[in-house]
């Protein structure tokens, strides 16, 4: 299974189509900044299947600020990522990791790209696709029973 991992799109709906183009996902994750981006990126790609959570610029709420999924035999936490105060350090998202005995934790809000394997946690903000210089965007991959992340520098296009 490949999904694509978008977040912090601020108005950008142009490079967020172009993401799905390149990688072709089997499912999208918008992890916050806008909310309205996701639900325009959703209607224009209905038939794959989409989740998104709200950020910090995002006044929503009655949606939560994160989302447990069970994606195959994973357990993966969704959030913008201002909850846990991942601008200062991973620790919070450390404990809830270890809490909830996760597998993947997705996050944005820093607009940086990362990926980092915490025990048996694996980190992944997929930074801006939204950035107007250096647009970023995730890709995670499920394949037999194995959990692999990595972040792409979406192709300028002048």
């Amino acid at each position: 299974m490949k999904i694509l991992v978008l977040s912090d799109s601020h108005g950008n709906i142009d490079n967020m189509v172009r993401a799905v183009e390149a990688a072709t996902p089997r499912m999208i994750l918008h992890l916050g900044d806008c909310w309205r981006d996701g639900e325009r990126l959703h209607a224009l790609f209905p038939k794959i299947p989409f989740e998104q959570v709200p950020g910090n610029c995002d006044f929503r709420p009655s949606e939560p600020a994160e989302r447990l999924l069970f994606l195959e035999d994973k357990r993966v936490l969704i959030c913008h990522g201002h909850t846990y105060g991942v601008k200062q350090s991973l620790l919070s998202a450390g404990y809830a990791a270890e809490e909830q005995n996760l597998d993947l934790f997705l996050f944005g809000h820093t607009h940086r790209p990362l990926v980092d394997k915490r025990g048996k946690t694996l980190f992944l903000n997929p930074g801006s696709i939204g950035n107007p210089l250096r647009p970023f965007y995730g890709i995670v991959t499920i394949l037999n029973g194995s959990l692999d992340g990595r972040t792409v520098p979406l192709e300028y296009r002048p």
